[in-house]
């Protein structure tokens, strides 16, 4: 019985299929929005993640002044010093490496090519706590970064625009006043968390930074790179007592420097990006109501037409409930056919979507399932009522209907 009733229910579809497509397009436009959305919000949320796990591997920033941002104080608060580099690194537990980072931006110029670039003092520390890979040449020598000698590291960005695609290891680099002898070529780490070119960089030792550069010795940023199961609570307390005895700061003052995980940093921009698209994906939900009413419309346009044909199967035998399963089971049939015409749409607008914004696709299937269980649960809940009026028409009455 159940088979013959949905094949009633798809002849009648089937001979009404302009109509038919028109009233399941509420349907199809809201799974497609909604799985979209969260598609999309889903890959924006992982792009976030991998940008900012590729500062570095459970890194920790300390920098100068009460906060970040406007306000924090960090121009009066003193620079670090690279002792207090070493002195994390020999005095607290969990910490894997230390670097100490200095930073300043200006022109670069090789080949009768310049560019602005940003500049960058430290020690090979820097790429480890950083999750950098030579691609090729080498690192510093311990030599080199003792003297402060005149080598540099660059990034893909810079090696691109000074030296096309020519091999600059060996070449020289002229930093200001300065020429440098280019020992070693960075691998790639493409766009940053924020938006910026991490490949936009020279590296230098840092005493050829502070020397040869900028004059000055300040350090900017201390990067520490906690051990793999370190309590980072702890950790982040361990240095903001060490820092504080070096600063010789009172009890009773504020710390002058501010120590971010860039965990937590992650975690709430992540939270962020889920929060936006839960939203867009509840304001998209909308549409499928509106479709679910839609197909209510037609479904009971439907029983008006065929009032006669719903009289004569009545007044051969037909039961009730076997009219309500038929009218039932034709809005289910659309409300899914819908529903699944609106997951092949999503898929494809949502991998074209993520290669324009260039972020991660990533494909959800409970989503996915979510929609289209629920695109057919709006076809039984806005069906049910068309299906009924049909089911308890009087048949005498119903074979009068002209």
């Amino acid at each position: 019985m159940l088979l013959n009733t949905l094949m009633l229910a798809l002849r009648s579809i089937r001979r009404n299929l302009l109509r038919s497509f028109l009233t399941i397009l509420g349907i199809v436009i809201g799974v497609a929005a909604v799985i979209t959305m969260v598609t999309l919000g889903n890959g924006a949320t992982l792009a976030v993640q991998n940008q900012i796990s590729s500062l570095g591997t459970n890194l920790l920033q300390v920098r100068p002044g009460q906060r970040l941002g406007p306000g924090s104080g960090a121009a009066s608060a003193p620079a670090f010093k690279e002792s207090d580099a070493d002195a994390i690194a020999s005095q607290i537990g969990g910490v894997a490496a230390v670097a100490p980072e200095a930073r300043t931006s200006t022109t670069v110029v090789a080949n009768g090519r310049n560019w602005t670039s940003n500049i960058v003092g430290s020690s090979n520390a820097w790429l480890d706590v950083g999750n950098w890979q030579v691609g090729e040449g080498r690192v510093f020598s311990a030599d080199e970064l003792r003297a402060g000698s005149a080598v540099c590291l660059i990034g893909a960005t810079v090696r691109r625009q000074l030296y096309g695609s020519s091999n600059p290891i060996g070449s020289q680099l002229r930093v200001k006043q300065m020429s440098c002898e280019v020992v070693g070529l960075l691998a790639s780490k493409g766009q940053g968390a924020f938006g910026n070119d991490q490949d936009d960089m020279v590296l230098l030792p840092i005493k050829t930074l502070q020397r040869r550069v900028t004059g000055n010795t300040r350090v900017n940023t201390l990067l520490v790179s906690m051990s793999d199961g370190s309590d980072a609570t702890r950790v982040k307390a361990s240095i903001t007592q060490l820092l504080r005895e070096r600063r010789k700061l009172a009890q009773a003052e504020e710390d002058n420097f501010n120590v971010l995980d860039t965990k937590q940093l992650a975690d709430t921009m992540s939270g962020t990006t889920k929060v936006l698209t839960m939203l867009l994906g509840a304001v998209a939900a909308v549409s499928l109501l509106v479709g679910g009413i839609g197909i209510m419309n037609i479904m009971l346009v439907s029983v008006t037409e065929r009032t006669r044909e719903i009289g004569l199967r009545l007044a051969i035998g037909a039961l009730e409930r076997e009219v309500l399963l038929q009218f039932l089971i034709e809005a289910v049939v659309l409300a899914a056919l819908g529903g699944l015409i609106g997951i092949v749409l999503a898929t494809v607008a949502s991998i074209g979507l993520a290669s324009l914004m260039e972020v991660p696709f990533v494909f959800n299937p409970g989503v996915n399932l979510l929609s289209f269980v629920f695109s057919a649960g709006i076809g039984v809940l806005f069906g049910y009522f068309p299906a009924r009026r049909a089911a308890r028409l009087d048949p005498i009455d119903a074979l009068r209907h002209e």
